[in-house]
């Protein structure tokens, strides 16, 4: 780009790349902005943060019960490995954050293990969407602080999702923007995959 018109080629990419940035992590840019205009208290985080928590129990306990349930091999098994490695630590992370208010679990329970190859697929596909919907969903009820906390999850989230549709043979990322979910949602969409709403 010419130097007379104030921008050059290089700076131009980086701002591009910048913009896309925060339109490919699903949402929590404009989910951040909105945080600091909303009525977001500590209160609220501790809530958000616990049903948050819930929910990454209940996808650890997914995938250890599915390693127990189901015939897992090559990257299949790879992939609920890592995974439910991740939302170990997910778990870990955010019995942290919280300290003395965390709930105890369970609070959201599968009713079943999986009982079938094509029966995890689908489960595991529902639920690291539904995680990507809440964190998302939820950005806006946090305070900065717990709002950073959540960003470095749903993003790893985002990932899950997309490998595990990748494994299936489905495109990665169908949609250019992911829809926010509200935590009535998230528990609609939980009950449709077997889950038993507490």
């Amino acid at each position: 780009m010419d130097a007379q018109v104030g921008e050059t080629r290089g700076a131009w990419l980086r701002r591009a790349a910048m913009l896309g940035g925060g339109l490919m992590s699903g949402g929590i840019v404009t989910a951040a902005l909105a945080s600091f205009a909303s009525s977001s208290s500590s209160k609220q985080d501790v809530e958000v943060l616990n049903f948050a928590l819930a929910f990454e129990e209940l996808q650890a306990d997914f995938y250890a019960r599915s390693l127990h349930s189901v015939s897992l091999k090559g990257e299949w098994l790879q992939f609920a490995q890592v995974v439910g490695g991740h939302e170990r630590d997910h778990v870990a992370f955010l019995r942290h954050a919280l300290g003395s208010a965390a709930k105890p679990a369970p609070q959201l329970t599968l009713t079943r293990a999986p009982s079938s190859f094509s029966d995890f697929q689908r489960l595991a596909i529902g639920l690291e969407d539904t995680g990507v919907a809440l964190y998302n969903g939820q950005a806006g009820n946090l305070t900065p602080k717990s709002l950073a906390s959540a960003a470095e999850i749903v993003s790893v989230e985002a990932r899950h999702a997309s490998w595990a549709r990748d494994l299936a043979g489905e495109v990665p990322a169908p949609v250019a923007t992911d829809v926010p979910a509200d935590v009535s949602q998230v528990k609609a969409q939980l009950t449709q995959l077997g889950v038993q709403v507490g």
